[in-house]
């Protein structure tokens, strides 16, 4: 091994940060996906300058991110895993964007909890592209009602997320979310992860979720 780790960081960091920039303009945002890595990483990523990251889990996301807020106040989370209503408020004390709002029930928690916090991190919709029943998301049947109720509770939506089913070609379920975007006035789209956010990139993506090709395969 001739690099460090940190050496490591940067230069996937950087590769990344150039493959994005030949794909779009403006390049999407690279969210490092931080979950399961441990301190060391953490610490490796934010010395390259990576200050969006993001968390599948609330309780993660708290154990990783709460003590380097002081240090790093530039430091913009994302919630990028499902969310239970009875931590929405969690979520909304912690995270600067919630991209898994999914279901009526959890924008009435969110809605409840952003009054009680004082605190409005920006969300998006999360919409099962594939409509597997495993998976959490909205179908793309059912946005257009999630939106109208999402709004009804005062919540501002600025935008779209998927993860397209394992094993189909991710380039239409792209296409898709760019769709249903354009067509309901959203502006931000997250899609793309470790093997294919250039692709996603070219599909209009705003924000890119980046983890083993940025950390590298955990060993």
């Amino acid at each position: 091994m001739t690099d460090t780790p940190e050496a490591g960081i940067s230069k996937r960091r950087d590769a990344i940060l150039a493959q994005l920039a030949a794909a779009a303009t403006p390049p999407p945002v690279l969210v490092a996906v931080s979950k399961t890595q441990p301190d060391e990483a953490l610490e490796e990523a934010l010395a390259t300058g990576q200050r969006v990251f993001g968390e599948n889990r609330v309780q993660e996301a708290e154990a990783h991110w709460e003590s380097r807020r002081a240090r790093f106040p530039d430091l913009e989370l994302h919630l990028i895993g499902p969310l239970q209503s009875n931590k929405a408020e969690d979520a909304v004390r912690l995270c600067d964007v919630i991209q898994t709002l999914d279901r009526p029930k959890l924008a009435d928690a969110l809605a409840a909890a952003m009054a009680k916090v004082g605190r409005r991190p920006c969300l998006m919709i999360q919409v099962n592209t594939g409509e597997e029943p495993q998976k959490a998301g909205v179908s793309p049947a059912d946005l257009p009602a999630l939106l109208v109720h999402a709004r009804a509770k005062g919540l501002e939506i600025e935008g779209l997320m998927c993860i397209p089913p394992v094993g189909e070609p991710a380039g239409p379920h792209f296409a898709l979310l760019a769709k249903l975007a354009r067509a309901h006035g959203l502006t931000s789209l997250s899609m793309g992860m470790s093997g294919d956010y250039e692709l996603a990139a070219r599909y209009g993506a705003t924000h890119v979720r980046v983890g083993t090709a940025l950390f590298g395969e955990r060993v």
